[in-house]
């Protein structure tokens, strides 16, 4: 069976894990290489199955499937620091926007399996969306095995490399942008009389049917939004639409390769 290991044990690992766990997809070994020693408690707590070390990267780093799981600015540092126990036959998966491919491979010329992936947290119950790129001397084989696993997780389209800092702002980071607003109108729901479970099938099915009619009616916008003739947040679209455009341009400026 194959192995996997993490190096870094943060968030988008546990999202990962708990994914693998619904899917029922088992793996020889699990290992995490994380430093934080509260962070790899807990993952260890909530999935006894993995093998951890705080100060020993090599086996995480030496797996069939290695997952670059940190952020960029110590992403190429980590990956200098455990290339010399990565396999030739790996496939090295970074999580991580703005370091692309080749600044990858200038650290591991002899490894030819190299990814970048930008799975969201929609994958912790296996509803993903998790877009993928591969290198071009990947193997076909190692890459339709890992399309296979992933697609238990949720949806996993393969992009072109200068389209992952893209879905990193919209779908990696998207579901931020709603949650909030989400719990607000479930809270304001159950003060209008709706039981909890009433609140959160009304929502679901309201989120499922507002993307539909958007994307998929034939409507253009303007004849969308007609459908609905009482809009009570109206006065404050403006401003939600520059709140968008200042914070998600900044942080894409922030996150896209130089």
């Amino acid at each position: 069976m194959k192995t996997v290991g993490f190096i870094g044990g943060g968030r988008i690992t546990r999202i990962l894990l708990n994914g693998f766990k619904n899917a029922n997809v088992s793996f020889g070994k699990t290992f995490v290489y994380e430093t934080n020693e509260t962070v790899i408690n807990a993952l260890k707590k909530d999935y006894p199955q993995i093998e951890s070390s705080g100060t020993d990267s090599s086996k995480a780093a030496s797996a069939d499937w290695v997952f670059v799981a940190l952020h960029p600015p110590v992403l190429m540092e980590t990956l200098n620091a455990t290339k010399n126990s990565i396999r030739k036959d790996a496939l090295v998966i970074s999580l991580a926007p703005k370091i692309t491919i080749d600044k990858i491979t200038s650290v591991l010329p002899d490894v030819l399996n190299l990814a970048r992936m930008n799975p969201n947290a929609g994958t912790y119950v296996n509803k993903g969306y998790n877009p993928v790129f591969f290198s071009q001397s990947a193997d076909k084989k190692v890459v339709n095995e890992f399309l296979r696993t992933f697609e238990k997780l949720g949806k996993v389209p393969v992009v072109t490399e200068n389209q992952i800092e893209a879905y990193a702002i919209v779908s990696a980071m998207g579901h931020t942008y709603f949650w909030y607003q989400l719990q607000q109108l479930k809270e304001l729901g159950l003060s209008y009389g709706l039981s909890e479970s009433e609140a959160k099938e009304t929502i679901s099915a309201m989120l499922s049917g507002t993307t539909e009619t958007l994307f998929n009616s034939g409507l253009n916008y303007e004849k969308v939004v007609d459908l609905v003739p009482v809009k009570p947040m109206a006065e404050h679209e403006n401003a939600v639409k520059e709140f968008y455009k200042t914070c998600l341009n900044g942080i894409y400026q922030k996150i896209k390769p130089v």
